[in-house]
């Protein structure tokens, strides 16, 4: 299947560099198709460091997310972006997102994660985990939880 050959180039794009531990850095995904976003979340944090990787797939979800908490790193999933590139909405919009591309979506990313969080963007299912590793390296430092 076209999904099984996406996650097949995801995992020949981590090479066999030895995984740095990132399970205190969070990643906060936005993609489009949600068979990819639910084997992402379970194939991601193995080749990232153990890093939490959640995905969504709709912006009720992506905006409430973004609102609740501060993440390490977001990430628009290649889906996402080929739409971007070819000036259609991309799916999971609402009313209040209708006809968003990227750019209205990094904006809603800085408004709400600040000018500092790394965002990877990437048509390219090979350049992912080499994009969010280097992202993850660069984030700011161990991300606490909110404290009860």
């Amino acid at each position: 299947s076209p999904q099984d050959r996406m996650m097949a180039e995801v995992v020949q794009g981590a090479g066999d560099e030895q995984p740095v531990d990132f399970s205190a850095k969070s990643i906060l995904a936005r993609g489009c198709d949600p068979q990819m976003a639910h084997r992402a979340s379970k194939v991601m944090p193995a080749l990232l460091g153990g890093v939490e990787f959640v995905s969504c797939t709709n912006d009720d979800d992506f905006v409430e997310k973004l609102r609740e908490r501060a993440w390490s790193v977001v990430f628009f999933a290649p889906g996402a972006c080929r739409y971007d590139e070819a000036r259609m909405p991309i799916p999971g919009g609402r009313a209040h997102t209708m006809g968003w591309g990227l750019v209205e979506y990094r904006a809603l990313v800085r408004q709400q994660q600040g000018d500092l969080i790394p965002i990877v963007e990437t048509t390219d299912e090979q350049a992912i985990i080499p994009r969010l590793r280097q992202a993850l390296l660069q984030s700011r430092g161990k991300v606490l939880p909110d404290e009860c």
